[in-house]
């Protein structure tokens, strides 16, 4: 079986599957394949100050392991996070920098970071695509991709779709 790519998470992603309890998706298609940056963490841990409980389940996942944080390290990643910052939040601009230079694809919901990522040639994905890749890999089903759509849709994921059916 082919190895998945390295796939970077921004908080927005993560915070939709933490928030509806399906932290357990990503795991079974990433384990061991997953980062985060650390400044993504750190925004992860302002929802959790803010009352947000189950954001706490993404730092359970990098105490398990399978969910890596990772930092900027070389000068390219630092000069591309740099620039990123004037137009992006710190997040997602250490995760463009990290995903372009270290070749990951880049999992986020937002538009404008996609539009960066994009014009910088890096792989994409989001929730509705973590959502769908599950399904097909019968990881969970389309019911239970519906239900946990719900689950993030009532906790504040805009969707453009209300339905995982929707998709196919």
């Amino acid at each position: 079986m082919p190895l998945m790519p390295e796939i970077l998470f921004d908080c927005c992603v993560l915070s939709n599957f933490a928030l509806s309890d399906s932290l357990y998706v990503i795991k079974k298609l990433h384990a061991n394949s997953s980062y985060v940056t650390s400044l993504v963490v750190a925004e992860n841990l302002r929802g959790i100050l803010a009352g947000h409980n189950k954001l706490a389940n993404v730092n359970t996942a990098i105490k398990e392991g399978w969910l890596k944080e990772v930092a900027i390290k070389s000068e390219k990643e630092r000069s591309l996070f740099e620039t990123l910052s004037l137009s992006l939040g710190f997040g997602e601009a250490s995760s463009i920098a990290i995903a372009k230079i270290r070749g990951h694809v880049f999992a986020c919901d937002d538009r404008t970071a996609r539009r960066e990522a994009e014009l910088l040639g890096i792989r994409l994905t989001g929730t509705l695509g973590i959502l769908i890749k599950a399904v097909k890999k019968k990881i969970i089903g389309i019911k239970d991709a519906d239900v946990i759509l719900g689950n993030m849709i009532s906790n504040g994921f805009y969707s453009p779709v209300k339905s995982v059916t929707e998709l196919f």
